[in-house]
């Protein structure tokens, strides 16, 4: 596997972080937006938005941690675990264990306190609520690592008949990974042509704005036309309620061409809008969007909460958007605070003790860490 630029491990790709960032606005609207109308009984502008970003929201964000692992795929097993899975590890068992400061008390008032404490413990085999992509990337890593001698179009091939099956068992850590792992294995395989095909649509912006205004006609098409009921049945599963609708886009085949359609615009778009001045927040965020990711549930809750028992929005829509913005900007400013007062940076950054690597080696990795 060769390097997919000339740059070391450390330097930071501007468009990557910018696509980044467009991945976890995603992430947080639809959590927001689902939330909302989940609570209110009724549908707003923005779930059209969510639904539209389905297919392509999480297949992208896999797409986007897969580039950068042929880089390491090859280090020693120490460093690579530390690197690729202690740290992720200890972000997950970290926001997990604050996350159920918050949710056990809810638990226990309507199950008990032995339900909470099961609860907590089984989200260290089953990946828990929004923590879960965080909890499969090191699978997902080792895993490569692991095959990464086999042929690539068999492993691609493979992949892809496991995303078209329609697998439910219960099981998100299976079903996801049945679900997700072609589009990671498609960015590491591929990062050298996605690489290329940033660089060509920064050469020739016109040609891609009109390919993807074509996209986003027949993408749309495919979301919003309901599938026929006869292959109801193959409809990929949507466990967490992530706005499906039951249209075309969800058959076998159909799913894996947009979510790589979609993944390639997303490249595109962020290609493009990591040149602006000011888009530099977008990237700013893409580098730091696990940061968003780890606390955005916090806001995002608060503020739902704040604005239904209030009144103040009546529209649905609209309260989806505040609720949107306040979990992108609620862990931007907690981080912020945590870098000013120098207090609580453990949350965001993994300190010494929970490395594996070798001190004689190691290097500061703090979570927003390519």
């Amino acid at each position: 596997m060769q390097e997919p630029m000339n740059a070391t491990a450390q330097a930071r790709v501007d468009w990557v972080d910018a696509a980044k960032g467009l991945c976890i606005i995603m992430v947080v609207m639809m959590h927001s937006t689902l939330g909302v109308e989940l609570a209110t009984g009724q549908e707003g502008f923005m779930h059209a938005l969510v639904a539209f970003a389905r297919p392509f929201r999480m297949p992208d964000f896999f797409l986007i941690s897969g580039l950068f692992l042929g880089l390491v795929i090859d280090r020693p097993w120490r460093r690579f675990l530390d690197r690729r899975v202690v740290h992720f590890a200890y972000f997950y068992v970290l926001w997990l264990t604050i996350q159920f400061v918050f949710k056990a008390p809810a638990i226990a008032m309507e199950e008990g306190w032995r339900a909470a404490l099961h609860a907590y413990l089984l989200a260290y085999v089953e990946p828990f609520g929004t923590l879960w992509f965080i909890y499969l990337l090191p699978v997902f890593f080792v895993f490569t690592r692991l095959i990464r001698g086999l042929p690539v179009w068999l492993v691609f091939a493979g992949a892809a008949v496991l995303e078209a099956l329609p697998i439910h068992t219960g099981s998100v850590l299976i079903d996801e990974f049945c679900a997700r792992y072609v589009y990671l294995f498609a960015g590491y395989a591929f990062a050298r042509h996605v690489f290329a095909f940033a660089a060509w649509v920064r050469s020739r912006p016109g040609v891609f704005a009109g390919l993807a205004l074509v996209w986003a006609l027949v993408h749309g098409t495919l979301v919003f036309t309901p599938a026929p009921a006869g292959l109801a049945a193959w409809l990929q599963p949507d466990p967490g309620h992530s706005g499906a609708t039951g249209g075309l886009s969800e058959l076998p085949l159909v799913s894996l061409l947009l979510g790589l359609a979609g993944a390639a615009f997303i490249v595109g778009a962020a290609a493009l809008l990591s040149l602006a001045r000011p888009m530099r927040w977008l990237t700013w965020l893409g580098a730091h969007s696990i940061v968003v990711y780890l606390a955005f549930f916090l806001p995002m809750a608060a503020t739902r909460v704040l604005l239904l028992k209030s009144g103040l929005i009546g529209d649905v829509g609209a309260m989806s958007l505040i609720v949107t913005l306040a979990g992108v900007t609620g862990p931007v400013v907690l981080y912020g605070l945590v870098q000013w007062t120098g207090k609580g940076r453990f949350l965001f950054e993994r300190p010494a003790w929970a490395r594996i690597e070798r001190p004689a080696t190691a290097r500061p990795a703090a979570a927003a860490a390519q």
